[in-house]
């Protein structure tokens, strides 16, 4: 090797140069597709965790349907969110005191907010 160097008239730092550059470019070339590779692979894995997430959604709106085929049980949803109550049943809505209410003396304490900044500017300028 040192033969063809010398035949060619090439001094060991224009070798070293020549080595660096291949190296680089080769580098560089290698650089791109590995980097475009890891940017699919995480977008692959992104979309494969969604779709476990979809999946997990469906069989429980599965689930759910499969529950709402019985009558029983939407008879029950009817009472309990849209208070339904059969005919000849009488309904009774218990209300617990509000955490507020007990605190309070009975008053009625509502809070009263502060005029904003550019109203008590604009009544300033404007009081004579």
């Amino acid at each position: 090797m040192a033969d063809a160097a010398k035949a060619l008239g090439l001094s060991t730092t224009r070798r070293a140069a020549l080595v660096a550059i291949v190296v680089c470019a080769l580098a560089f070339t290698i650089a791109v597709p590995l980097r475009t590779y890891l940017a699919q692979r995480a977008n692959v894995a992104a979309q494969e965790r969604e779709v476990a997430e979809l999946e997990a959604e469906v069989d429980r709106l599965e689930k759910r349907r499969a529950e709402l085929q019985d009558p029983a049980q939407v008879e029950a949803e009817a009472r309990r969110r849209l208070r339904y109550v059969m005919p000849g049943e009488t309904p009774y809505i218990v209300q617990f005191p509000d955490s507020r209410a007990r605190q309070g003396s009975g008053t009625d304490e509502r809070s009263v907010e502060p005029e904003p900044w550019y109203e008590m500017l604009w009544n300033s300028v404007t009081e004579r």
